[in-house]
């Protein structure tokens, strides 16, 4: 079945090749975050092998973010298809998601590292925690991206709620970091330090997602 591309705001434009790369571009960053929840969730069951499938399943993702993006940009720079502000909306739509597909992809690469290491449950789960409202976030700036034009209320009440979200993504890393003390004699000290690289890749994850809701505040606003 194939999906219905719902984002309002590409197709009130002229229909393009340039925003038919965008809209997959945007699907493949928000695909990346779900990989990498289901990734840290193997993980803390300790099925190595199952998180490692899901782990590459995200690498492909990232990499096709990054085939789209440039795609993107070489359409968009065409010029003759979009009026100028929207082509720059776009483009920085694409750029703030592409960096949000990056986090997640060195968050993924953090949790690969620590295949063999002796990871607390308590800060598994933890990890777990952070990544269920990672995709919430991400779900929740989808939802407002694609209501950007049919309801710029609504993608502003949307873009809103992701900057709750966020924030309570801060406590728990917050919150995580503190537990450190707990286990640091337990965990090895490599370990340690490549777990707190990823919980703060996930963290910084979750901020893109609240600067490009931001940005949905601002786009919706012009509507």
């Amino acid at each position: 079945m194939v999906e219905k591309k719902s984002y309002d705001w590409f197709e009130q434009r002229r229909k393009t090749r340039g925003l038919e790369l965008a809209h997959d571009q945007i699907t493949k960053a928000f695909d990346t975050v779900t990989w990498l929840h289901k990734a840290t969730k193997s993980f803390a069951d300790r099925n190595m092998k199952e998180s490692k499938k899901f782990i590459d399943n995200l690498y492909k993702a990232e990499e096709e973010v990054d085939v789209l993006r440039t795609d993107v940009f070489m359409e968009l720079s065409k010029g003759a298809a979009l009026v100028a502000d929207y082509r720059e909306d776009l483009l920085h739509l694409v750029k703030r998601l592409d960096t949000l597909a990056d986090h997640t992809k060195d968050a993924a690469r953090c949790l690969e590292m620590l295949a063999e290491a002796e990871i607390p449950d308590e800060l598994s789960k933890k990890t777990v925690y952070m990544t269920s409202k990672l995709v919430e976030t991400a779900q929740t700036l989808r939802s407002s991206i694609e209501k950007i034009s049919s309801n710029p209320a609504e993608a502003i009440k949307e873009a809103k709620a992701v900057g709750d979200i966020e924030h309570e993504i801060d406590n728990e890393y917050l919150k995580t970091k503190s537990l450190f003390v707990k286990y640091g004699a337990q965990v090895n000290c490599g370990a340690m330090v490549i777990f707190d690289d990823l919980i703060e890749f996930i963290e910084q994850a979750a901020d893109m997602c609240a600067d490009t809701a931001d940005y949905i505040i601002v786009l919706s606003s012009r509507e």
